[in-house]
């Protein structure tokens, strides 16, 4: 699927033409450029690989130098390949929001926020395990029984249990283009995206 690099700007809400309050996500979507492209010949695919953000050269190593120089452009942070391109572009070309339009449906994948170590409860749902009463003082989040006895002595791979939650690479399919202001290089899409300010998004039609 075609589609671009983009950054969360943040989240914020629009009214629609009948009045409705509509929570929405603005997404800085480029400009990317192309800095390589796979060809059925060489690689046994086609894609672009498109780059994101610039980043100083001090900070980058001679291959990502190497690289950028080959396509003309400056270092980029953030390098993602694209497939189903349907226009044909060359290395150098720069593709801006104008790849998107308003109505159109697209998928946002990123990385959701970190939240550390949490427990049952707050990481899988779990609802608690007992009363509040009869006598238990210190169970109420608990997890409850995670496995059998003599048989078969163990816990079983992939038990839901306590443990770091967050820092997941995340898809949220279907999400509704409602604005695309060219100038700014700013896509408003309904609903939330996963990843904290300023993360990094890939956007797919």
């Amino acid at each position: 699927m075609s589609g671009l690099i983009g950054k969360k700007i943040g989240m914020t809400s629009i009214f629609d033409e009948n009045g409705k309050n509509i929570p929405c996500t603005v997404i800085e979507a480029g400009p990317c450029v192309v800095t390589q492209v796979r060809t059925e010949e060489v690689d046994g695919y086609s894609a672009l690989q498109l780059g994101f953000d610039d980043r100083t050269e001090k900070s980058a190593t001679k291959a990502d130098l190497g690289h950028a120089k080959k396509a003309g452009t400056s270092v980029k942070r953030k390098l993602v390949e694209f497939q189903g391109f349907d226009e044909e572009y060359k290395l150098g070309d720069t593709l801006t929001v104008q790849h998107f339009t308003e109505g159109e449906f697209v998928d946002v994948a990123g990385t959701s926020k970190g939240k550390g170590f949490q427990g049952v409860v707050k990481r899988h749902g779990f609802g608690g395990v007992g009363q509040a009463t009869h006598g238990q003082h210190n169970r109420l989040r608990a997890p409850g029984s995670i496995g059998a006895a003599s048989y078969p002595a163990r816990v079983f791979k992939g038990m839901k249990m306590a443990g770091r939650m967050g820092g997941d690479t995340v898809k949220v399919q279907n999400l509704k283009v409602l604005k695309v202001v060219s100038d700014k290089n700013l896509l408003v899409v309904k609903g939330c995206v996963p990843g904290h300010k300023n993360a990094y998004v890939i956007i797919k039609k």
